[in-house]
C-alpha cells in the first residue's frame, strides 16, 4: 500500500544539497558575461517505496541523472533573475523522470554583487507535475 499525504501527494523525498554550478545569471552587465558560482538544493518528491523494497537503482530517481540534467539546463542558458533559473531547474527535474511528482528548488548566489555584507542571496520555489 502506498502512503500518501492529506492532499494525495507522495510524501517521500529525494534530498540533494549543495549542488554547485557556474551560471550566467544577473541583471548587471558583468553578470551577463561572467559566469558566477551558484549553489542549489533540491527536494524531489517521488514514491521511494519500490526502491526501498528492491534496493535496485532502476526503481528510484537517479540523482546522478538529475544532477547532469540540472547542470545542462543551468550552464547552457543565460538568466537575468534567479527566479527564472530556479524555474528552469524545476522544469528539468519534472521532465527527466515521470516518477517525480514535485520539486522544491532553492538557488543561492554565492557572491551577490551588493555593497552590504551578504553571504548569499536566493530564491526557493516548488513546482508540481500537472
Amino acid at each position: 500500500m502506498k502512503m500518501r499525504g492529506a492532499a494525495g501527494m507522495v510524501e517521500d523525498c529525494l534530498v540533494l544539497r549543495g549542488l554547485r554550478l557556474m551560471a550566467l545569471c544577473g541583471a548587471l552587465p558583468e553578470e551577463k558575461v561572467r559566469p558566477q558560482p551558484f549553489e542549489l538544493d533540491l527536494d524531489i518528491g517521488a514514491d521511494l517505496m519500490p526502491a526501498g523494497g528492491s534496493d535496485d537503482l532502476a526503481d528510484t530517481v537517479d540523482y546522478g541523472v538529475v544532477g547532469a540534467a540540472v547542470g545542462a539546463a543551468v550552464e547552457g542558458e543565460q538568466f537575468t533573475l534567479m527566479e527564472a533559473l530556479a524555474q528552469r531547474v524545476a522544469e528539468a527535474c519534472l521532465a527527466g523522470d515521470r516518477r517525480v511528482q514535485w520539486v522544491t528548488v532553492e538557488v543561492r548566489k554565492l557572491r551577490p554583487p551588493v555593497p552590504q555584507h551578504l553571504s548569499t542571496s536566493g530564491v526557493r520555489i516548488t513546482r508540481y507535475r500537472p
